[in-house]
């Protein structure tokens, strides 16, 4: 993470991935014996930091981040589509007809994933990993390249959550699907990691994995967590909106970093699950508000696939918390939802 030094004591520490930057103040204490503690490394191919506040006589910091790093470590080994030996890629290697005893989260993150594909009408599906590689984007990707109607076509028949059934702690497929949870599974770690804070007395912090966060409580000082959503621009950081988060996760889905071109035209790594091609709308990036850091991070997705007016209506529809960047002619348009609006005090 990279610090800049304001006036005084405060320092401003952004954590930039996938469009949100962490404001938060470093204090070395309040005088009451209350600490900022921070720490943070590798994990799912990105990074993850934490912060919270350590009142005098809660558990030590050592401990706090055994457990976090434990977490993660179990989260890699079920869900990891860049680990061959982890409990989803040993699924997604069996051929048709056949069924895997799975771990209780491996099921929960499948029903997660029905019930949103269910409510885009297919569009959002966890079984689009053959073709994130045939277009280049994933684990097993060999170029980033519009594929043939013919390869397309086939992939598509390994397409869908239809294909998967749960048979009591089994996970099965009648067909050859490969289940990428690259969508919802930052935001389950979180969740994981800020339940085991709360349990072990710890309510103030901010958990981050990958850019997916859960803010609750207050930092040292008293005052909120900030975060900052980012202008979705790949050559420097700029912040749209501040907002003040407690209680709830955040989650921003954008093209404008993983994309390629071809042709004039651009191919980003969001694809709709029913036509197996990149989304070619003009929302450029979606932030999402929601108790459940899973939820945020799965809506965020599901809303940027949808598009700028089929994702407002969901929005709505729904009382979700968003924020969509839309491109237009002269440069960006933001547009949020009432349940966005509420939750930041912004005037309609």
């Amino acid at each position: 993470m990279a610090a800049a030094v304001l006036q005084g004591d405060e320092d401003l520490l952004t954590g930039r991935c996938r469009g949100l930057v962490v404001l938060a103040a470093v204090l070395a204490g309040c005088g009451n014996g209350d600490s900022l503690e921070n720490f943070g490394g590798a994990t799912m191919g990105s990074t993850y930091s934490i912060k919270y506040v350590r009142h005098a006589g809660q558990v030590d910091a050592a401990r706090v981040r055994s457990e976090v790093e434990g977490i993660l470590a179990e989260i890699e080994r079920q869900m990891s589509t860049y680990r061959s030996d982890s409990d989803i890629e040993r699924f997604n290697a069996l051929p048709a007809n056949t069924c895997q005893r799975m771990p209780a989260p491996v099921l929960e993150l499948v029903r997660v994933g029905e019930q949103l594909s269910e409510q885009s009408e297919g569009s959002y599906d966890l079984t689009v990993e053959p073709l994130l590689n045939l277009w280049g984007f994933g684990p097993q990707g060999r170029e980033e390249k519009v594929p043939s109607a013919a390869a397309l076509a086939e992939v598509l028949q390994r397409v869908g959550h239809q294909h998967l059934r749960i048979d009591g702690e089994q996970l099965c497929k009648d067909a050859a699907v490969e289940v990428d949870f690259n969508s919802i599974a930052a935001g389950y770690a979180v969740d994981t990691i800020a339940a085991r804070l709360d349990a072990m007395g710890i309510h103030d912090y901010l958990a981050e994995a990958t850019g997916e966060l859960k803010a609750k409580g207050k930092k040292p000082d008293g005052s909120p967590w900030r975060i900052a959503l980012e202008a979705p621009r790949d050559d420097q950081q700029v912040a749209e909106r501040i907002i003040n988060v407690d209680g709830y996760g955040v989650s921003t889905s954008g093209d404008y970093r993983n994309y390629f071109l071809q042709d004039g035209r651009r191919y980003s790594h969001t694809f709709d699950a029913r036509s197996g091609a990149p989304v070619l709308h003009d929302l450029a990036s979606v932030t999402v508000t929601h108790p459940s850091a899973l939820m945020a991070d799965g809506l965020s997705t599901l809303l940027l696939i949808l598009g700028p007016e089929r994702a407002w209506a969901y929005a709505e529809k729904h009382d979700i918390g968003a924020f969509f960047v839309i491109r237009a002619d002269t440069g960006f348009v933001i547009r949020t939802s009432k349940a966005f609006d509420r939750l930041s005090g912004a005037k309609n």
